[in-house]
């Protein structure tokens, strides 16, 4: 069989599991996509793949974790993602997504209604770590909240400051730092609730999970320690509910290890994108520290310290 007898075939077979290589070459690569408005921002990203001409298509959502996508179509130059095949009460949720230059088009068909999106290039983020860091300095001071505001309306921030201690009283508002970092070391300490669930984001777009809900509720890649839905901690986090705990992060463009009471969990492992929740999509900018605070209260966290690259 000719090599142009074999792409046709292939164009036509129009699966996950064999593509035309023509076809899907212009969406190859990780795309981080901002859409919604300022007030209610939504950050996505689609990472697309091809190996020996199988190709594997990832969707992380604004929320959640991300997932991959068996349901999917390329012609030529349009690929067609199905989010949601749609069920009674439930509309059908599609992507049509086109390129435009270095850029992607995407049009979001969510029953009747439609959105248009833009999907950009993530940056590789390939970064040496720097030759020496900063001495450490607190970004919490153990008195009050300077330095720090809540996401979205104060009035559902439930952050207090008792004893030297940050701790969220109840469901509400996430916390971020006023400040922007880049590439770091950062420590904090945590005490979690049995059942609570929180997350400490880096740069505001990757989130370290910190959970002790029951291990049934959470894959591996989803539970304490991990980068969410990203990177399984190895071995797994020590857990212990309602008693202190430290986390050491360094994160140095992609490159991220993480280790906890001094033991690392994730070693110099590759982040592939931004997870849900995140802040933007915008992975080439430096980005806040933010503390979840909308999934359960009984949070508490205290001296949190960053170090930079000289």
């Amino acid at each position: 069989m000719n090599q142009f007898i074999r792409l046709v075939i292939c164009s036509l077979v129009l699966t996950a599991t064999c593509v035309g290589q023509s076809g899907i070459h212009p969406f190859l690569g990780r795309w981080d996509i901002n859409a919604g408005t300022p007030e209610h921002p939504r950050a996505m990203w689609l990472g697309v793949a091809e190996n020996n001409g199988k190709v594997a298509v990832q969707w992380q959502p604004s929320g959640g974790n991300v997932i991959p996508i068996h349901d999917f179509k390329v012609n030529g130059s349009h690929l067609m993602i199905v989010l949601n095949a749609g069920s009674e009460g439930r509309p059908a949720v599609t992507l049509e997504i086109t390129p435009d230059g270095n850029s992607l088009d995407i049009v979001e068909k969510r029953g009747e209604q439609t959105s248009n999106w833009k999907g950009l290039p993530a940056p590789g983020l390939e970064r040496t770590a720097p030759q020496a860091w900063s001495d450490s300095e607190p970004l919490f001071n153990g008195m009050d909240l300077s330095g720090w505001e809540p996401i979205g309306d104060p009035a559902r921030s439930h952050w207090k400051v008792k004893d030297g201690v940050l701790a969220n009283e109840a469901h509400g508002a996430n916390l971020r730092t006023t400040r922007k970092f880049e590439d770091f070391k950062v420590h904090f300490e945590v005490n979690c609730p049995d059942g609570g669930n929180s997350g400490f984001y880096l740069r505001g777009r990757y989130e370290m999970q910190v959970e002790a809900e029951p291990l049934t509720e959470n894959p591996p890649e989803r539970r304490l320690g991990s980068i969410y839905g990203r990177i399984a901690p190895h071995p797994a986090a020590v857990r212990t509910p309602g008693q202190w705990q430290s986390f050491d992060v360094t994160l140095v463009g992609r490159t991220v290890t993480v280790a906890q009471n001094g033991k690392t969990i994730i070693d110099q492992k590759e982040i592939e994108g931004i997870t849900g929740g995140a802040l933007d999509a915008n992975e080439g900018d430096p980005g806040p520290f933010y503390i979840q605070g909308d999934h359960t209260g009984g949070l508490l966290y205290r001296n949190i310290r960053v170090s930079v690259g000289k």
